[in-house]
């Protein structure tokens, strides 16, 4: 790992930056307000090979990595831009499909993946799991060269942007309580397959959705890897999933944090700009500073999981979800409290990050649920569960 980009990924990074100038923040405010998608940044994004530059060159993505990928993620968060989907088709689904599924499957899937003409959801939370994946009881059993999957998901992000959604079940001869998952790939115009949005006080054009999946019908080309494969292959897609949360926590951070600078800078009270004050300016130096250390955990935790060490991938990928999720809800709070009143005006775009900075410290995974990771897989501590 250098702490020096490349050429190429300073390359991308500032191409990124430059669409999402397009594609700004008050066009993600403005997308859901109206309750559109954002599908011309999607579009766009996908024609230009940011959604899967991580992807596998031979299936139509960049053949880059996680590091790459996170790249994007960043600088669209950082533009006002950040799009939950980005986490979830590309990182998570697109990685699982691409380690683990079959030539088939990944000429079919992969190559839409990559140009964002097709998008994946995920699906592993339930109501009665939670934090505790190995409470799953969405379940699938053979029915000859066929599978029945039936079962519950709820917090499943973007159902109504997606042709199908991956699914984490157990076989129905998984008695015990170790979690065993098997992968499915779900059609969302499968029969028995039903999506209800859950509504959320958040402005956000990504929706949140219960599923109910009452014997949905599947070939036996929809299970990915294997059907008893441990925890192997969720690795493959949460590692993912963490390093890209972080990536939109930093890009958030960054974006609010440049909003206070700016009129941090241009308000003067008593002849002197506010920023000049060290009751404005050490919050919003602290905040810098504990955004660029999350940073530079999140990149190395990149740079391990595209070197294969996904158990070595997995402590500093929890750790930058952390330290990102805290510096900030921390900074987009600051940054309100610098413009005061103005904080929670619409004209300023700050005040419905709120709630989207609060989430970061929630989703995908608790503060406390990496807390107890850490304790336990660093310290060596019992659990508490």
């Amino acid at each position: 790992m250098s702490f020096i980009e490349t050429e190429e990924r300073a390359a991308l990074r500032e191409a990124v930056a430059g669409l999402v100038k397009k594609y700004d923040h008050q066009y993600f405010i403005d997308c859901a307000r109206a309750g559109r998608k954002t599908d011309e940044l999607w579009k766009e994004a996908g024609e230009l090979g940011f959604i899967g530059v991580n992807l596998p060159e031979e299936y139509g993505g960049g053949g880059a990595g996680m590091y790459e990928l996170a790249i994007v993620m960043e600088e669209m968060a950082a533009g006002g831009s950040g799009l939950l989907m980005m986490v979830v088709s590309p990182a998570i689904c697109g990685n699982i499909i691409a380690r683990f599924g079959t030539d088939e499957q990944k000429q079919k899937w992969i190559p839409g993946l990559a140009d964002g003409s097709i998008t994946m959801a995920f699906g592993i939370t339930e109501p009665d799991a939670g934090s505790n994946s190995h409470q799953i009881t969405t379940t699938a059993r053979r029915d000859g060269d066929e599978w029945l999957l039936s079962g519950r998901k709820v917090f499943i992000s973007g159902v109504d942007q997606a042709e199908a959604v991956l699914i984490v079940a157990r076989t129905e001869d998984s008695k015990t309580g170790r979690l065993k998952p098997a992968l499915f790939i779900v059609p969302t115009d499968a029969p028995g397959f039903e999506a209800q949005v859950i509504e959320m006080d958040i402005i956000n054009p990504e929706k949140q959705f219960t599923l109910f999946l009452d014997d949905v019908r599947l070939p036996s080309d929809a299970l990915v890897g294997s059907e008893d494969a441990a925890l192997s292959q969720l690795f493959a897609g949460l590692n993912p999933e963490r390093i890209m949360a972080s990536a939109s926590a930093v890009g958030m951070g960054r974006y609010a944090l440049e909003r206070a600078v700016e009129y941090a800078n241009e308000r003067s009270v008593w002849k002197t700009p506010i920023g000049a004050h060290q009751a404005i300016a050490h919050p919003l130096a602290q905040g810098k500073i504990e955004l660029e250390m999350a940073k530079l955990m999140m990149q190395k935790a990149a740079t391990l999981y595209d070197a294969g060490d996904d158990w070595g991938a997995a402590v500093p990928a929890n750790m930058a979800k952390y330290a990102a999720g805290e510096a900030t809800a921390k900074i987009v709070d600051q940054a309100v409290q610098t413009l005061g009143g103005n904080g929670l005006t619409v004209e300023y775009g700050l005040a419905a990050m709120l709630p989207l900075s609060r989430l970061t410290r929630i989703a995908p995974v608790s503060r406390e649920m990496i807390l107890n990771f850490v304790s336990q897989t660093c310290l060596g501590l019992p659990k508490s569960y």
